[in-house]
């Protein structure tokens, strides 16, 4: 799987190395070279279908074998283990509520998706990663849950003092495992 610079577009790198240096050098962002259409059987069997199985057909669809299937598989269903139900509010309009996660942010989703797949491209590189977030809000508490005890990477997080709800506070400073230096 090749990922290309929304800046330069001959700017490509592999999915692990998107994942790991998460901006390109030119500043951009990462984008797959194509996007794939989801197989007719999913699509026609997607109300049978939990979230998670569909997040993965969506993840597998767009990674395709770059990481083996049972893989991808853990690492979806470790990240989206949470619901993320449809509120029907009409007959032709439903609405897809994104904050059931552990911070109650719609960025549950990706930070613990990341936080997955760095931590299956560290997992046999012996070494620490250490990621800096600075943040006025809901991202610091995604981030923070979703990256908390996974093994082989510490989260420092910056946040402005008095500058955040005490909801978001608790969420950046009471997991546990924590010290504030």
């Amino acid at each position: 799987m090749q990922l290309y610079s929304t800046n330069n577009k001959n700017l490509k790198v592999s999915l692990k190395e998107a994942v790991m240096q998460s901006l390109a050098p030119d500043r951009g962002l990462y984008m797959p070279e194509e996007f794939p259409k989801l197989d007719n059987s999913v699509i026609s069997g997607l109300e049978s279908l939990s979230f998670q199985e569909i997040a993965y057909e969506v993840a597998h669809a767009i990674i395709g074998n770059y990481i083996p299937s049972a893989e991808l598989k853990d690492i979806v269903y470790k990240a989206i283990n949470f619901p993320a139900p449809v509120r029907v509010l009409s007959e032709t309009i439903g609405a897809l509520e994104l904050w059931h996660g552990p911070s109650l942010a719609f960025k549950d989703f990706g930070a613990r998706f990341m936080a997955a797949l760095m931590s299956y491209f560290i997992i046999n590189e012996n070494k620490k990663l250490t990621i800096l977030v600075a943040t006025s809000g809901d991202t610091g508490g995604a981030v923070a849950a979703g990256f908390y005890d996974t093994p082989g990477i510490e989260v420092i997080i910056l946040y402005p003092s008095c500058k955040v709800s005490d909801l978001q506070e608790k969420q950046l400073t009471t997991l546990g495992k924590t010290s504030l230096h």
